[in-house]
């Protein structure tokens, strides 16, 4: 098993340069890159916008606006501005050197955790993970355990129910939290149940009430609780479907076996039976995929969620730095993502051997 562990540790490393080498390609031919939003930015809206998004430099103000220069940048909307302010632009970018030394460069700082600042906020890269992460390893791990809380004993009662009215009700509930997108739960909620137009019980924003460094460690739970109902309630209704299919059927699987027919032939009683023998063997799949579902949560699961809600987690930053063009906070994101979900993928193969010690996968052959 630890030659298997090596050699999926040895994989990861291909692996996330394949991911980050392929991103950073697209990244090349992708449309209005920082320095194309810079000079658009520029030529909307002026000086002001120039020094807060170049970083206050003053002779940048003199580069764009000295005139008589014939200019023929490649980037888009350049038109009027000095050559030489468009290559302080690149160099204060990094821009002004070939693609694969800003990718040899990238991967040795990547290599050592250093994600530097991000382009258009003055903080580092790692800070603005620091302070997003709690928000999204909430929503992902607390939407995690409820759903399977909710879809594990949902599951083996429709199992041992199957074909009953119990079965046929459940199921059209288990359709609609599968087809039914989870921000729009989140929508309804909102209208429903924090003043959209009907009840205001629940607050609109935010993870916690302001000054909740203040508060008792009573109220510090209850206020943490009252901002997570709406979010978590809209995850876990669009999550649990999935998860109460897949032990259903893998319940009625185990309950069919030859193993199940001998010891209810033994006398034993049914609760002995599924508890005792077909437990274990059931949740082998579903227990297994836990860390799967978790990151799943984490990576794409609660992007609208804390847009709609205003939580200011990592789905939201990414996807904010796309669209505004910020790539050190896009590409640590994707990286740290990367390393995650290739950890979790191990994790889960453990989990594997480890419920159920007839599977090995040391050896397969290598």
């Amino acid at each position: 098993m630890l030659g298997y562990i090596l050699r999926r540790v040895a994989l990861m490393v291909p692996t996330v340069l394949g991911i980050l080498l392929i991103t950073f390609v697209i990244v090349q031919f992708a449309p209005g890159g920082p320095v194309e939003r810079v000079i658009a930015q520029l030529q909307g809206q002026g000086d002001a916008t120039m020094s807060r998004v170049t970083g206050g430099a003053g002779d940048f103000g003199g580069a764009a606006r000295s005139g008589g220069t014939e200019n023929t940048s490649k980037y888009r909307g350049a038109q009027g501005l000095s050559p030489d302010f468009i290559a302080k632009l690149e160099k204060q970018y990094g821009f002004d050197k070939p693609a694969y030394e800003r990718f040899l460069k990238m991967i040795w700082d990547y290599a050592r955790f250093d994600f530097g600042r991000s382009y258009f906020r003055d903080v580092s890269v790692i800070e603005l993970i620091r302070e997003r992460l709690p928000v999204s390893v909430s929503l992902g791990l607390w939407m995690t355990l409820l759903s399977y809380a909710i879809s594990i004993p949902l599951g083996i009662a429709k199992a041992v129910r199957d074909g009953t009215r119990f079965d046929r009700w459940t199921s059209f509930v288990v359709i609609i939290g599968y087809a039914v997108p989870g921000f729009m739960f989140g929508l309804m909620l909102i209208i429903l149940f924090a003043g959209g137009s009907f009840f205001q019980l629940f607050p609109l924003r935010g993870l916690v009430s302001e000054g909740w460094e203040t508060f008792s460690p009573w109220h510090k739970v209850t206020d943490y609780a009252w901002h997570m109902a709406l979010p978590l309630t809209a995850l876990v209704i669009g999550a649990f479907a999935t998860a109460t299919l897949l032990t259903k059927n893998s319940f009625l699987d185990e309950i069919r076996k030859q193993y199940v027919l001998t010891a209810r032939m033994k006398g034993l009683s049914e609760r002995r039976v599924l508890y005792g023998h077909v437990f274990r063997n059931a949740m082998l799949i579903v227990i297994a995929g836990f860390p799967g579902a978790f990151i799943s949560a984490f990576f794409t699961g609660s992007l609208l969620i804390e847009t709609i809600f205003s939580l200011d987690g990592l789905g939201e930053l990414s996807f904010r730095s796309i669209t505004g063009r910020d790539y050190p906070v896009v590409f640590a994101t994707l990286y740290i993502f990367s390393l995650l979900g290739l950890a979790v993928n191990l994790l889960s193969d453990l989990i594997y051997v480890w419920i159920d010690p007839r599977i090995d996968f040391s050896a397969r052959a290598t």
